[in-house]
Order: C-alpha cells, then sequence, then structure tokens
C-alpha cells in the first residue's frame, strides 16, 4: 500500500466516525465535518494510484454531494446576473461566488456547440441535465468562483445574435475572450482559468490565448476538425447516399467554398445561411491549436461519453505532452456517471439533479489549487 492511500485510509476512518457521531446533530454538522476534509483529500488525490482512486468514489460522492442538499450550504455561495458588452449586445451570464468573496480564483465555464445554453441545456435535447450549472455549484463548494454566460443568440443573449449568416466561430471566441478580460480586471479574483466543454474546448484555447488565461481546461473536448468529427459520427448511421453528400459538402466548406443544393436531411446541417460559419470553424484543428497555449492545461475525458471518445483526450496529451490528462472511468458527456448503462446514460440527458462526477469536481479543483500565483 502506498503512502497517499495510507493517508486515504486513515481519512476514510476518522471522516466515517465523525460522520457517525454528527448523524444525531443534524446535516449541519455532517456538513462541516465533511468540509474539514475536503483539503486533504484535493491534495491526495493527485499522486493516488488508479485503484486508489476507485477506492475513493464512495466516499468523495459523501464529500462532495451530502452538503449540497443541506440548507447550510447555501450560505457558501452567492449568485449574482452578470453581462457583458459587445458590439452586437449584451451578454448575459451567471456568476458563482464563495464564502470568502476575494482573494479565490475563478473559471469561465464555455458550452457546447448548438443552441446549449449556461446551464448546458439545449432545446434540442428532452429535457434539461445542467452538467454545467451543477459544475459551478460544486466548484464554488470547493472555494472556485465562477462565470457561465449564454453564447450569442442564446437564452438571455439572443439580442446580440445578429443575422445568422454574419455569425463566425471567431465571434464565440472573442466573446470568452472579452469575459476572461472582465474577469482578470475584477480585484476579487487571484486568477482566471478558461473551463471549455466539448465545441467549447476549442472556443476556450482560442480565448486563452487571446486573454493569456493563467491556465486552461478541456472536458470532453474532440482532438480533431470537425469534419472530422463529422464523418466519424455520420459514416456508421446515416445512409450511404446521405454521407456522400455530406462529404462533398464538407470538402467544398474546407475550401471555402458554399453549396447551393442542400438535400432537406441535412438542411439542419448545411443550410445556406449556416455555411460561412462552417466554413470559419473548419479552419481549426484542436490538436493544432492546443500546443500553441503556454499556460498550464488539464484536459478531462469520460470513458461513457459516446459523442467525444478517450482518443480524443489522448490525442490532445500526445499535442501537448506538458499537459495533465485525466481519464475518469463511467463518466459520459454530460459529466454523469453512467458506467455502461444504457438506461442510465439515457436518463442523465433529462436529469437536472444527477449529480456530476465527483472525481471531475476533484480533478479541477487540484489542477486549479496547484497552479502558481499569478
Amino acid at each position: 500500500m502506498g503512502q497517499c492511500e495510507k493517508k486515504w485510509f486513515a481519512a476514510r476512518s476518522a471522516t466515517v466516525l465523525t460522520a457517525a457521531a454528527a448523524c444525531t446533530q443534524g446535516f449541519a454538522s455532517l456538513t462541516a465535518a465533511a468540509a474539514s476534509y475536503r483539503q486533504a483529500l484535493l491534495a491526495m488525490y493527485s499522486g493516488m494510484h488508479a485503484s486508489g482512486r476507485t477506492a475513493l468514489r464512495g466516499l468523495l460522492w459523501m464529500i462532495f454531494f451530502v452538503p449540497a442538499i443541506c440548507p447550510a450550504q447555501a450560505l457558501q455561495y452567492t449568485e449574482t446576473e452578470v453581462s457583458l458588452k459587445t458590439p452586437t449586445g449584451t451578454l448575459s451570464g451567471t456568476q458563482l461566488l464563495p464564502a470568502a468573496g476575494s482573494g479565490v480564483p475563478v473559471v469561465l465555464l464555455i458550452g457546447d456547440s448548438g443552441p446549449t445554453d449556461r446551464d448546458g441545456n439545449s432545446p434540442l435535447l428532452v429535457g434539461t441535465n445542467n452538467c454545467l450549472k451543477l459544475l459551478a455549484q460544486d466548484l464554488a463548494r470547493n472555494g472556485i468562483a465562477s462565470v457561465r454566460y449564454d453564447k450569442r443568440g442564446i437564452g438571455k443573449s439572443v439580442l446580440a445574435a445578429g443575422a445568422e449568416s454574419a455569425l463566425r466561430f471567431e465571434h464565440f471566441a472573442l466573446d470568452a475572450a472579452a469575459w476572461a478580460r472582465q474577469l482578470r480586471a475584477d480585484q476579487r479574483f487571484s486568477r482566471v482559468i478558461v473551463v471549455g466543454h466539448s465545441e467549447g474546448s476549442l472556443v476556450g484555447m482560442l480565448a486563452s490565448l487571446q486573454a493569456k488565461a493563467d491556465a486552461f481546461v478541456s472536458i470532453a473536448g474532440p482532438a480533431r476538425a470537425l469534419d472530422e468529427v463529422l464523418h466519424d459520427q455520420l459514416k456508421p448511421r446515416a445512409p450511404a447516399a446521405v454521407f456522400e453528400e455530406s462529404e462533398r459538402i464538407l470538402k467544398s466548406l474546407k475550401q471555402g467554398t458554399q453549396v447551393e443544393e442542400v438535400s432537406q436531411s441535412l438542411a439542419g446541417l448545411y443550410r445556406p445561411a449556416v455555411q460561412p460559419y462552417m466554413i470559419s470553424i473548419l479552419k481549426y484543428v484542436p490538436r493544432d491549436v492546443l500546443p500553441t497555449l503556454t499556460m498550464p492545461v488539464l484536459i478531462v475525458q469520460g470513458t461513457s461519453d459516446l459523442q467525444v471518445p478517450t482518443a480524443d483526450g489522448q490525442a490532445l496529451k500526445e499535442a501537448r505532452p506538458e499537459a495533465t490528462l485525466v481519464v475518469i472511468d463511467g463518466m459520459n458527456h454530460l459529466f454523469k456517471m453512467v458506467g455502461a448503462d444504457p438506461a442510465l446514460q439515457m436518463a442523465s440527458y433529462s436529469s437536472p439533479d444527477m449529480p456530476v462526477s465527483p472525481e471531475l469536481i476533484m480533478a479541477i479543483s487540484t489542477f486549479i489549487k496547484a497552479l502558481p500565483p499569478h
């Protein structure tokens, strides 16, 4: 047994005894007891073997999520509506500030593609999952502030969109960089970390470069360009004729040329108004962009992600060898622990109260708290 594992078993024993005593005193006491062990667990996690991390999961669930059901926990952070002015309109977001109030790190959370809102929800999905909202809340409970926002054209930022045909991928990167600079100017925050989810990972890479963020975190971020992703997603699922049409369209857009005729089957992807945007994003390959970042990088992938496989995380790691790669067994695209259960996988997309992976919170918290002072 390694030293980290010995410390873990000692911490577990002490926590179990403390929790047992707290049961007669109500959840408030349990919350306080759990909170006292977080820092020690964060410190030992990074050096723990895979077997030790597996053993940690049960306790992590209690340490991170028992406080979530306790009313006293509401006192640990404040929630405020925030905004960012852009040339085309105002973007709206939500800020969570830990009880410490100042001298804390702050993360800028950037959502997935399409009409995904600040909380990680999309009208294209049945129900809500709240993946970004839950992530922000759990980080706040660990002393990390956050801002998450509705992208231009989405939610309360709908009026900032402008014409669909005028939208470019670079607009999202510029918006994220502007949010990061606004956070940098706020004296309450010690460091600014950009966190991007899925397509938001590429947005975050560009924003981190532009705003000179202190660190960057990619969660379920593809390493491949969008045309490669669409190729891999459509080939096993689409009828041959639809797949071949998609390949022809992508080849043309990759060369910067729009396509006049698009079948009804692919109109959602390649309608004329969205083609300029597609041309703009196809210029970027995440595995080529990541090595240009000079700040510390954390890459997180889940083994139960049906949209972005762990091979993408490995490819990003190969592109930036000094980055930290954390692969979370059983975590899906929405940060939920579903393992190999298809029913649980499906349910997670419409379960707003299903918690995010405690190992994800641990990995991000450990990474951020180990960063050198700004």
